[in-house]
């Protein structure tokens, strides 16, 4: 009998899967990826994630600024199985698409992009440790 526990941790996210997880843990980005989806239908192109990511961020630092977190902890679940599960192009837009706009403070009036560390699990918050050592001129490291 299969280890369900096994065959969850191996399953590879990828851009066609990477928002079901995501719109179970904040049901209220599901208006907001709904007219994504619908702007980018007749598209021959696969949609260009890194909006909808954007959009996400955005999302994630209005529900901040009116103190609507009690979902955080799941959204950030599912960004850490972006980044531990998914496949080259999700780890990359997960950090990319997502991290850096939570991280810049323009998009911030009222909080800080570090009001979302206590979410930030370990691989989460390495790539977000990362992303600011990279825009503050430091060396890289590993």
């Amino acid at each position: 009998m299969p280890d369900n526990d096994t065959d969850a941790r191996s399953f590879t996210i990828d851009r066609s899967n990477m928002f079901e997880p995501l719109l179970q843990a904040d049901r209220s980005f599901a208006e907001t990826w709904a007219a994504f989806e619908e702007e980018w239908r007749d598209d021959d192109e696969l949609p260009p994630l890194y909006l909808a990511l954007a959009e996400l961020a955005r999302h994630l630092i209005r529900k901040l600024e009116a103190g609507d977190t009690p979902d955080f902890r799941a959204v950030f679940d599912v960004v850490e199985r972006w980044h531990i599960q998914g496949d080259a192009y999700v780890r990359e837009a997960a950090t990319v698409g997502l991290l850096e706009d939570l991280q810049n403070g323009n998009h911030h009036r009222v909080t800080s992009p570090d009001d979302f560390l206590p979410w930030l699990a370990p691989e989460t918050l390495g790539w977000w440790l990362q992303i600011r050592k990279f825009w503050a001129g430091e060396p890289r490291i590993g």
